[in-house]
Order: structure tokens, then sequence, then C-alpha cells
């Protein structure tokens, strides 16, 4: 069973930057699709983005999508999430996700079967 790891989070001011990273505990990580996702308080867990296993393939919600890019190293067994232009409303716990299921990323948190502990990223005005 893979353990994921989340680090990188943090307060940023809006239009700053911030790289998530998430580390992966086995050599099968190669194998899984990964995913980034957020939790608003009181809300449920959304997706922002997601990776194929080779890293050839990735998608994006619209919320992000020109500001976030989701990475995978596979020698590193890692997954990365860079974020730039950030704003207040991306404040979240941001989670990552690994899916070891065949076929593409997919964008719904049911379609995971591992999680991180999450990791805080506030954004300030």
């Amino acid at each position: 069973q893979v353990q994921l790891a989340e680090s990188g989070g943090g307060l940023v001011q809006a239009g700053g930057s911030l790289t998530l990273s998430c580390a992966a505990s086995e050599r099968t990580f190669r194998a899984y699709n990964m995913g980034w996702f957020r939790q608003f308080p009181g809300k449920e867990r959304e997706f922002v983005a997601a990776v194929s296993w080779s890293g050839g393939a990735t998608t994006y919600s619209d919320s992000v999508k020109g500001r976030f890019t989701i990475s995978k190293d596979n020698a590193k067994n890692t997954v990365d999430l860079q974020m730039n232009s950030l704003k207040p409303e991306d404040t979240a716990v941001y989670y990552c996700a690994a899916d070891d299921r065949l076929g593409g990323p997919v964008t719904h948190r049911l379609g995971y079967d591992y999680w991180g502990q999450g990791t805080q990223v506030t954004v300030s005005s």
C-alpha cells in the first residue's frame, strides 16, 4: 500500500507562487495515475489536477487551468503541483492522491485509492 506525503504548503500573497510536492513510499508509484485535490472548510474535496502514470497526459479543473502545472517524476517517486498567480480563493487544504487502476487520469475523488494527509495553502489578499 503506497503512502503519500505532501509538502510545500504555506502562506503567500495574492499573485505569488508555491510548489507543492508529494512523495510516495513505493516504487510501484510509477504505475499510478496521480491527482491533486483541495478542500475548503465545510465543502467536499474538489479536483484540481491529474497526471497519467507516465506523466504524458494531464488534466486540470477550469478554475486552475493556465495557472497550475502538475508534473510526475517516476525516478524520484514524486508528483509536484506548481501554482502560479495564486488568488485568495485558492486558499484550502491540498491533498495528493494515487489511482492504481488502469486507464487515464480521473477527475473524481472516488477514483483514487490512496491519499496524503494534506497541506495548507493560504493566499492573502
